[in-house]
């Protein structure tokens, strides 16, 4: 029995309620997986789930303005002990694998979770291990080299070092949980036509190429080819150099069918390729697929990591109640 944590995320946002709407339909297709569902206890209480952990309460008796800086705080509180509590329970074996609902990172901040993002986070808490972030679809599968900071920053931050040690962490996850025995990787360029030898930067040649060579991946290649190639089947991952650049080629190829994964953690996390929707929350018209999409995989990527090793799957705890999904 593959066991997995869901992390409801921001109570404000849409994260409730693709949940609720993914565990109840029962054409999901998730034999064989139990699921416990972390979030505010009175938004838990719409999941169809036996197994349930609070982490407070969200909207009742809040005396609140939908505005409110105390409101806010309040909902990063939540989000932000939510996952705290779903990374306790996957180190100490109580869960294969965990997917987190969006969180909205000014709230997370402003409740004393300083982190870029769930990436960032997720590696302190497991230990300040080397992480990647991956964007995964059938169609494509992209890995930033450096996430969630202004541009200005991206050129000191690509280092031929960073790039090398994503590409591992890359190569390693696919290995391990998607099978594959030689990974192709392919490094994207950070400037238009690779640089065109020199002309429009020099970045290709004094820190991607080495890379490139250290990891034996194709590139850097230019951007507007390299994501095309790999949807062809040329590569089975690109590393982009920046956020917006394999953001933007992961979502035009795959939105809404995409599954954000963190790589290098002991255990697989997965989670939505959109954020917290605050603007359609509560209107019943958030789309639920990439959560089904991420359900699944976090799923099938546990049941992998089994089979690859054993010691990564603890025998299951003697809770009863669990809702097989």
């Amino acid at each position: 029995m593959i066991r997995l944590a869901v992390t409801l995320g921001d109570p404000r946002g849409i994260g409730p309620e693709i949940a609720g709407r993914v565990l109840a339909d029962a054409g999901c297709a998730l034999d064989g997986v139990e699921v416990t569902v972390i979030g505010a206890e009175d938004q838990i209480g719409e999941i169809p789930a036996d197994r349930r952990v609070p982490v407070g309460m969200w909207s009742q008796g809040s005396g609140e303005r939908a505005g409110d800086h105390g409101r806010v705080v309040r909902a990063g509180r939540l989000a932000g002990h939510a996952v705290e509590t779903a990374v306790r329970m996957a180190l100490a074996g109580e869960v294969d694998a965990i997917v987190t609902a969006p969180a909205h990172k000014r709230a997370l901040h402003l409740a004393g979770f300083p982190y870029p993002g769930h990436t960032e986070w997720l590696a302190h808490l497991a230990g300040d291990v080397d992480v990647a972030m991956m964007l995964a679809a059938d169609e494509l599968r992209v890995v930033l080299v450096t996430t969630h900071v202004p541009f200005r920053d991206v050129p000191a931050l690509l280092t031929t070092d960073k790039v090398i040690r994503t590409g591992r962490t890359t190569a390693a996850a696919l290995r391990a949980w998607w099978g594959l025995d030689a990974p192709r990787l392919a490094v994207c360029a950070v400037n238009p036509h690779a640089g065109e030898s020199g002309l429009f930067g020099d970045e290709e040649a004094r820190v991607l190429r080495p890379a490139a060579e250290a990891l034996g991946a194709a590139g850097p290649l230019p951007a507007d080819t390299v994501f095309v190639r790999a949807m062809r089947g040329e590569f089975d991952a690109v590393l982009a150099p920046y956020h917006d650049v394999g953001m933007t080629a992961i979502k035009v190829a795959a939105f809404g069918r995409a599954v954000n994964v963190t790589l290098g953690l002991p255990f697989p996390r997965t989670s939505p390729d959109h954020g917290t929707a605050l603007d359609i929350a509560g209107t019943g018209s958030a789309d639920p697929s990439s959560m089904r999409a991420a359900i699944k995989l976090a799923a099938t990527l546990a049941r992998r990591t089994r089979a690859v090793s054993p010691l990564t799957a603890p025998a299951a705890p003697s809770a009863p109640g669990r809702r097989r999904a």
